[in-house]
């Protein structure tokens, strides 16, 4: 009768989602389908509730631990009994002939509840015989009282089966115990008492102050340098690195000086790749240029490659593709142009042509003069069907800082222009406006120069130039390389790729 489960010690197995519950057996309801424990166990770790209560439907599993004899004294709700209860080998249940369910007990041999292991690993433990009685549909649609609320439970629509088995008889296998405990998965994962997860947090910073990063890599250099081998470079030993333009493999040594001078150069400049550019002095950079007008070089050709590679030049310190961009709503960059009646100053209204068809603002300055060279009257000429705009008084130049200004006053003859009230006028102007300055083809003496600039550019070869003319650049002109024999220079392009090369003072 369901009498005799009273104060029976079971094991009920409810699934993977619910787990296992162990406890004494306190009430057995046959008309619900109900089995309640008292003092239970879940998962080997006691409850905080003292009875709960399960449907036929929940159990997956039923395992009598422990039976109570006809003189045992000990009642249903002891539950001092049942914390110290030994829980062992299962025993079998079957149905008698006349339909009551019979238990047999079983000597027990441990001091803690039982864990009971899954599904999969019954092959290893006793052999377990559920009760008998199909769990009405009804039944397995209610939702799980107590313990079996949650949402995503997973039901299990497991039948109670039968045996034919003996009553009486129990077939042991091999119990899997280890060191006298049985040892499930879950429990040794989920098994731990959650009163014994320490609440403090992690000390992260105070476990990494531990770690002394200098000492290790101080003992592997150490072991490497005892063995031999060496994994990484150390400070000292920095391996080589190449620009974008340099070769890694060189089919013969490099010769940095290419470039021989006749005389002695007063001062010489390298370029990025090293290559030595030595100075020359203006009669002989005079001379260069009068030989290369006599072989075909003439001034109108020269005039228009240096017009080409300053506005180059003047088009990337105004900020080339970022700047001078389709895209780009911002205003024009403005260009103040100034120059001087004389092949200088026409090296300058080339300029300003080219950077007006780059979309460059350009307002040129010239002073009037009675008669004009040929070579300035042609480039004016040009320079009117842009849409450049020309001055001739100090007063027509902008009031507020443009981007660039362009110097093209100075001139290596003609001394007698610095006197002059427009040169000092503009002089003044230029100083006031505080905007950077390039300028092309620079004079020698300092004492000439009215105008600090931040760039220059030379043709050619470069002048000894000093310190007031700034940041020097070297620009090709199409002088062929016999010219320079023919004058005594022993010469090999530094230009590479490019028009237009920075120097370096050595």
């Amino acid at each position: 009768m369901a009498t005799d489960w009273l104060g029976s010690i079971v094991s009920i197995n409810c699934g993977e989602s619910l787990g296992v519950y162990q406890g004494r057996v306190s009430a057995v309801d046959q008309v619900s389908q109900t089995i309640s424990l008292t003092r239970p166990f879940h998962n080997g770790v006691k409850c905080l509730v003292p009875e709960v209560t399960f449907r036929a439907g929940d159990i997956t599993e039923l395992k009598i631990l422990e039976i109570p004899g006809p003189a045992d004294s000990r009642q249903c709700g002891d539950t001092q009994q049942l914390d110290t209860a030994i829980p062992g080998v299962g025993c079998q249940v079957g149905p008698s002939q006349n339909g009551t369910n019979k238990v047999l007990k079983k000597p027990l041999s441990s001091s803690a509840p039982q864990n009971i292991p899954r599904r999969t690993d019954m092959k290893s433990q006793d052999i377990v015989i559920s009760p008998q009685q199909q769990c009405s549909k009804s039944y397995m649609d209610r939702h799980m009282e107590t313990l079996s609320q949650s949402k995503g439970f997973r039901r299990r629509h497991n039948s109670w089966s039968s045996s034919s088995r003996h009553p009486n008889q129990v077939t042991p296998k091999k119990s899997g115990l280890k060191n006298g405990q049985m040892k499930s998965k879950d429990d040794e994962c989920f098994g731990d008492d959650i009163d014994e997860i320490p609440d403090t947090d992690f000390d992260f910073e105070g476990n990494l102050a531990l770690f002394d990063k200098a000492a290790v890599f101080e003992e592997i250099e150490t072991y490497e340098r005892r063995s031999g081998t060496r994994s990484r470079g150390t400070p000292s030993e920095k391996p080589a690195r190449y620009r974008h333009d340099e070769n890694i493999l060189e089919s013969e040594p490099i010769v940095y000086r290419r470039i021989v001078v006749p005389q002695n150069p007063n001062k010489e400049f390298c370029t990025d790749s090293g290559l030595v550019v030595p100075s020359v002095s203006y009669e002989l950079h005079k001379k260069l240029l009068a030989v290369a007008e006599k072989h075909g070089l003439t001034l109108e050709r020269r005039l228009e490659m240096t017009g080409v590679c300053a506005s180059q030049m003047a088009l990337s310190l105004l900020g080339g593709p970022n700047r001078l961009n389709p895209k780009n709503v911002h205003q024009r960059p403005t260009v103040a142009l100034l120059c001087g009646p004389h092949v200088k100053g026409a090296q300058g209204i080339s300029c300003g042509r080219h950077l007006s068809n780059h979309d460059v603002h350009v307002i040129l300055f010239l002073p009037n003069f009675v008669k004009m060279l040929e070579s300035i009257t042609n480039e004016l000429n040009l320079f009117s069907k842009t849409q450049g705009q020309q001055v001739s008084s100090v007063k027509d130049l902008p009031a507020t800082p443009v981007d660039l200004v362009i110097n093209c006053l100075d001139c290596h003859e003609n001394a007698f222009l610095r006197d002059q009230p427009w040169y000092k006028a503009v002089v003044d102007w230029a100083n006031q406006n505080r905007a950077p300055v390039l300028s092309i083809d620079p004079p020698i003496s300092e004492m000439e120069l009215g105008i600090d600039a931040k760039w220059s550019l030379a043709l050619g070869l470069p002048l000894p130039l000093g310190e007031r003319a700034g940041r020097v650049y070297l620009c090709d002109i199409g002088i062929p390389q016999r010219v320079f024999q023919e004058v005594g220079i022993n010469y090999h392009s530094p230009f590479g790729c490019k028009f237009v090369i920075p120097l370096h003072s050595t």
